[in-house]
């Protein structure tokens, strides 16, 4: 069985699926990727899948989970390389792919992926200026 490498850039993990998806292989994938994200804490998982020629229900199926997965570990999925001609069979297939974003390729995804981090890090607006003060004041 082939395992689909997992490489770690900076606080994000990324995978680029280059073999053909059989049920074996993506098990692995969700597994081998559930503990990367864990082991590293890294916050963001880039998908590219520009060498896969076609899609199936099965491959739409496993993206999806692996992005549920990820999001349960704190981790934010983007997939990258989607052709037209796997995009017109996800949509025809009727594939949401809840849970996950798209970019054109990884230079796109991983910023993103940034942009969503730093959007999580914002301070809360809810708080007005003198609740603010009384919170940082505080001992």
């Amino acid at each position: 069985m082939e395992r689909v490498p997992v490489l770690k850039i900076g606080d994000i993990l990324l995978v680029s699926i280059q073999v053909d998806m059989e049920d074996q292989t993506a098990l692995q994938l969700q597994e081998d990727l559930a503990e990367r994200i864990v082991a590293t804490g890294c916050h963001g998982v880039i998908i590219d899948i520009t060498a896969l020629d076609i899609v199936d229900s099965f491959v739409g199926r496993m993206l999806s989970t692996i992005a549920s997965i990820s999001k349960v570990l704190d981790a934010e999925t983007v997939v990258v390389g989607m052709r037209p001609a796997v995009a017109i069979t996800l949509v025809e297939l009727g594939l949401s792919l809840n849970g996950i974003r798209t970019a054109l390729n990884v230079e796109r995804g991983m910023e993103l992926i940034a942009a969503a981090r730093d959007d999580d890090e914002e301070p809360d607006d809810d708080l007005d200026a003198g609740e603010s003060e009384r919170v940082a004041a505080s001992p």
